[in-house]
């Protein structure tokens, strides 16, 4: 029976081997620590527990004019005379940002005890800035760049409360009055806010005022349309996109609305035209004020507040399982409905005076002033387009006119005759009543202009080809 002995030999060899292995990457490791020590671009040297320097790199020693080898093995007072590397070692304090002369020049160091098993073994020394100027300057800097954005936050804040704000609200009608009373009141809060009322009523300056007079103010207000967002976007939108998340997707991944709105306000208008299949998605973020990006896996948590409008009825949306109940409640802790122009028709003059300063600011030189007739017929008006159609009422006859007053005349014919529409609507069908309000606006405006075929075409806000179409259309003679 043969007993099989290990090689003495063959063990040997496998030692060395291994053993030459460890050398080579201990070697290599202070190989890599030298190259990183010489590269600390200011300066830098190593001293044991008794001052002796270990390290000294080759900037320190160009800085200083001599020789960094030479300089191993030597007390740290013999390259630089103030030293103090020996003196932390033995308090075993570091001192740090110190102002140390040297070759007749002041620099800033620091000095840092190394400890093993609770003992000093060595110090590192740092040169920070070669000169004291250098700090002068870092911190002149610094200040200037201080100063900078002190003066960008007041120019942001100053520009935000120019346009947003309650007195860009115009109106001193007691329902206008009460409804910024209640507006305030909700600025001073965190609750969520829905705002409806009617299209061009100023949903969204309400809300925007309610941003700029609540604690959030300097933080950002982010503006989301849901019916202009299509639909398949408007998750991506709202919560944002990791990188690669779908075809196209920066690889980068980008914020959504609710993570920019962190600290500030997100105001979602026509919320009525959120997807329905999104809206338990926004229900939870309200809740939980958390949420991913889409294609993502990280939780982002966003501290907003939230403010909704819509010009729709929630009632009946709710109804017709267009809208989630649980939602709705979640947004209406806060209810503020913005009355129409009609039912304000106190604000209607002072307001179009108001806009017309607005409209005059575009045009340098102008300014415009309405003749008592024409404040008439604007404040007679029912403003189913409220204030968005005032504005836009006044911004075409202020490019029509010749000259700054605004009369009657000069304003849309359909002003004057708002019942035009209206009256025998039980006897007509729909096309019959706006052919026979139309006719009747083509022969007033021919009549108040002497037939003069291009005012009367100003007069209606069309082309005078228009004008001869339509003329030729409901047989009105020509001459």
């Amino acid at each position: 029976m043969k007993i099989f002995e290990t090689d003495p030999d063959s063990d040997s060899q496998q030692l060395s081997r291994g053993f030459s292995e460890q050398l080579r990457g201990l070697g290599n490791r202070l190989k890599m620590a030298d190259l990183i020590f010489d590269h600390i671009e200011n300066g830098a040297l190593v001293t044991d527990a008794e001052g002796y320097i270990l390290y000294f790199n080759r900037p320190y020693a160009e800085f200083l004019g001599v020789e960094a080898k030479g300089a191993i093995g030597k007390h740290a007072t013999d390259i630089l005379e103030n030293s103090r590397m020996h003196i932390v070692a033995r308090t075993g304090k570091a001192e740090v940002n110190e102002i140390f002369t040297a070759k007749g020049r002041d620099m800033v160091v620091q000095r840092i005890p190394i400890f093993e098993d609770g003992k000093v073994v060595a110090v590192f020394g740092q040169l920070m800035f070669k000169q004291i100027s250098d700090v002068s300057r870092l911190a002149s800097n610094l200040s200037m760049l201080e100063s900078k954005l002190k003066h960008y936050e007041k120019e942001l804040t100053s520009l935000r409360a120019t346009r947003y704000n309650f007195d860009s609200i115009y109106g001193s009608s007691p329902a206008l009055l009460a409804l910024k009373a209640e507006a305030r009141k909700a600025a001073a809060t965190d609750l969520p806010v829905l705002i409806t009322g009617e299209s061009g009523t100023g949903k969204e300056l309400f809300a925007q005022a309610i941003h700029q007079a609540s604690p959030r103010h300097r933080y950002p207000s982010i503006h989301i349309n849901c019916a202009a967002i299509p639909k398949d976007l408007f998750e991506s939108e709202l919560f944002g996109y990791a990188g690669g998340a779908f075809t196209g997707a920066s690889s980068g991944g980008k914020p959504g609305k609710l993570e920019l709105a962190d600290g500030g306000t997100l105001f979602l208008d026509e919320i009525g035209e959120m997807p329905l299949e999104l809206q338990p998605k926004l229900l939870r973020v309200l809740e939980d004020k958390a949420f991913e990006r889409v294609g993502g896996t990280r939780m982002i948590k966003s501290n907003f507040r939230i403010i909704a409008a819509t010009n729709q009825d929630f009632v009946g949306m709710i109804k017709q399982k267009r809208f989630r109940e649980d939602l709705f409640y979640r947004l209406n802790v806060i209810s503020l409905d913005v009355p129409p122009l009609r039912e304000r028709s106190s604000d209607i003059v002072p307001l179009a005076r108001h806009l017309l300063e607005k409209v005059a600011e575009k045009h340098p030189g102008s300014h415009y002033r309405l003749t008592a007739a024409a404040e008439t017929v604007l404040a007679n008006f029912h403003w189913p387009g409220n204030i968005r159609e005032l504005l836009n009422v006044l911004e075409r006859t202020a490019f029509t006119i010749e000259g700054n007053t605004i009369d009657a005349c000069d304003l849309p014919f359909y002003l004057s005759r708002p019942q035009a529409i209206s009256s025998g609507v039980t006897e007509w069908g729909l096309q019959e009543v706006v052919a026979g309000a139309e006719r009747e606006a083509l022969r007033k405006a021919l009549e108040v202009s002497g037939n003069n075929k291009a005012r009367a075409a100003k007069i209606l806000g069309i082309h005078r080809t228009v004008l001869y179409k339509k003329m030729r259309k409901y047989q009105i003679p020509l001459s």
